[in-house]
């Protein structure tokens, strides 16, 4: 890891919601109803916002549709939350070419993703982020998701790119609480931790890192701040009773249909709608009937919990 290297400065902090997309019923992209579903969340006290990730569909939309998205996530801010946006490409060069379009848009900083589809080697991947780095000059957060995206950030790989000033961030998806450690053992305080999977938020706030990028509080976001607020302050004792409160639902966020469950949740409460695109399918049968089932639960239970 090089010493001579100064990072830019990374203040993402708190709860970033993986904002949903919202369609319309045939399916094309409603820019009002997801600009709605994005100033929600921002008046709700979020602490920013991350679009275009696996829970916005990134790769069920066209390059002009991410680029409208992305623009109306950056009005919805308004400047007063950062916004994130995701890099989900099957190639480098596109990769590459819609981080300049992110920035251009105004977008404070990226999550990129390994390219999708091809299972890259440590090499290969190590190279898709530098390229990715060296096309702008936002902040870059890495999203580790093996278990989603069948390659891992390993901490050799991780240790190699602290030469590069604007890789700041790991989100971290691997669904063992201990690469936390793992990781700042490694790196030090190099790169700002995010805790990825919502199952493991508590865990994950609790072992260093700084916020938490979040599925669930599409549909929850009152309760999700809560949660980080008590781990903030050390009371464990509220933070504990929230996120057993919460779990499952949290749990819905690491299956294989986390979009379809998210976007029904978010139906169900009243802040959008469950419609996805293809190949992705709406929920239905006996799933559909025991996810509802865990939301209306959880939706009826909340109102006992210390917010």
């Amino acid at each position: 890891m090089s010493a001579a290297t100064t990072p830019l400065p990374c203040d993402w902090t708190g709860v970033f919601p993986a904002v949903t997309t919202q369609f319309d019923a045939g399916l094309a992209v409603d820019l009002r109803a997801t600009s709605a579903v994005q100033r929600a969340l921002v008046e709700e006290g979020v602490h920013g916002l991350v679009v275009l990730g696996t829970v916005g569909e990134n790769n069920s939309l066209s390059a002009d549709e991410k680029r409208s998205v992305l623009a109306t996530a950056v009005a919805a801010a308004a400047g007063r939350i950062p916004v994130i946006a995701g890099v989900s490409e099957l190639t480098t060069a596109a990769a590459v070419r819609f981080a300049r379009d992110a920035e251009a848009a105004g977008a404070s900083g990226l999550m990129v993703l390994p390219a999708m589809v091809y299972v890259p080697t440590a090499a290969e991947l190590e190279a898709h982020f530098r390229a990715v780095a060296a096309a702008t000059s936002l902040p870059i957060m890495l999203y580790n998701n093996p278990p989603a995206y069948r390659t891992a950030i390993e901490l050799d790989t991780l240790a190699r790119l602290a030469d590069v000033a604007n890789i700041v961030a790991l989100k971290e998806s691997s669904a063992d609480s201990r690469r936390f450690t793992d990781v700042i053992n490694a790196c030090g305080e190099r790169f700002a931790l995010l805790a990825g999977l919502d199952d493991l938020a508590f865990e994950g706030l609790v072992l260093g890192a700084r916020g938490w990028v979040s599925g669930l509080t599409n549909a929850f976001p009152r309760e999700s701040l809560a949660l980080y607020t008590a781990l903030s302050a050390g009371d464990l004792a509220r933070a504990r009773e929230i996120y057993r409160w919460f779990m499952p639902l949290l749990h819905l966020d690491a299956g294989h249909d986390l979009v379809q469950s998210i976007k029904l949740a978010e139906q169900i409460m009243g802040r959008g709608s469950e419609r996805v695109r293809p190949p992705r399918l709406p929920l239905a049968g006996a799933r559909r009937a025991q996810v509802s089932e865990l939301i209306e639960r959880a939706a009826a239970t909340r109102a006992g919990l210390p917010l």
